[in-house]
């Protein structure tokens, strides 16, 4: 693997573009390289560039090159890049994931300033995102996230809790549910096997979720484990920007 440039506050501007392109090629040889069953194209799968603690402008190197999605986890810091970043025409079409734990006095700002969010794991906070997401933007994106290993340090709901939630999510409006998102345990090589598997099978026993399409898995370390597995979204911050700050 291509050695990851370290990217900080005065970042090289070239070697972010080179992470960048260095992780895009990762994703096609990844489906150059997946086994045969999957017959899916490599632009099916979503680069989600997870900028938490990095600042405004390296979100707009990246946006200027034609990444459109980015994740962010807290929430104070991503509104503040949100309100810089949305007057700029290379900006404007940036689509915002909220991509960390929810706190129910965090819902009306995440409603308000987000595209989607990834970790919707509770009852509550699923009627609280919908009653509070803005009637003038469209339905907020969610996803479901799976606590595939029922690891206690880990947020998420369990796998028998799913049909309960997406029954809850199903009847709120406001909401457009989209899939699932997992961070699997490190020990655990059949996590994304076992999630896709879960994922097909909520697709084939509720066909009235058409807009169903999105499972969220692999990282940095192991994206290319993820697409072989069917992931149609990977995360990705280290491998782009660095180490954290």
């Amino acid at each position: 693997m291509t050695e990851v440039k370290a990217i900080d506050q005065q970042a090289d501007k070239e070697a972010l573009i080179n992470n960048w392109q260095q992780v895009k090629k990762q994703i096609n040889q990844a489906y150059e390289q997946a086994s045969e069953q999957t017959h899916r194209s490599a632009d099916k799968t979503t680069l989600l560039a997870v900028s938490k603690t990095k600042p405004a402008d390296l979100i707009a190197t990246l946006a200027q090159q034609g990444q459109r999605d980015f994740g962010e986890n807290y929430l104070q810091e991503a509104i503040e890049k949100i309100d810089a970043l949305k007057s700029q025409p290379e900006c404007e079409d940036i689509v915002w994931h909220y991509i960390g734990s929810i706190q129910r006095n965090k819902t009306r700002d995440i409603a308000k300033h987000f595209d989607w969010v990834q970790t919707l794991e509770r009852e509550i906070i699923a009627k609280r995102l919908n009653d509070q997401r803005p009637t003038d933007l469209p339905p907020l994106n969610v996803l479901i996230q799976l606590n595939i290993d029922d690891e206690e340090s880990k947020s998420g709901c369990l796998p028998a809790e799913l049909p309960a939630l997406i029954t809850t999510i199903k009847s709120y409006d406001r909401l457009k549910l989209r899939g699932l998102m997992i961070i699997p345990a490190k020990a655990d090589t059949n996590a994304f096997a076992r999630t896709k598997a879960l994922f097909d099978d909520i697709k084939a026993s509720h066909p009235e979720l058409d807009a169903w399409d999105t499972l969220s898995m692999g990282m940095s370390g192991d994206m290319a484990e993820a697409i072989d597995n069917g992931s149609t979204m990977v995360r990705v911050g280290t491998a782009i920007f660095g180490a954290r700050d």
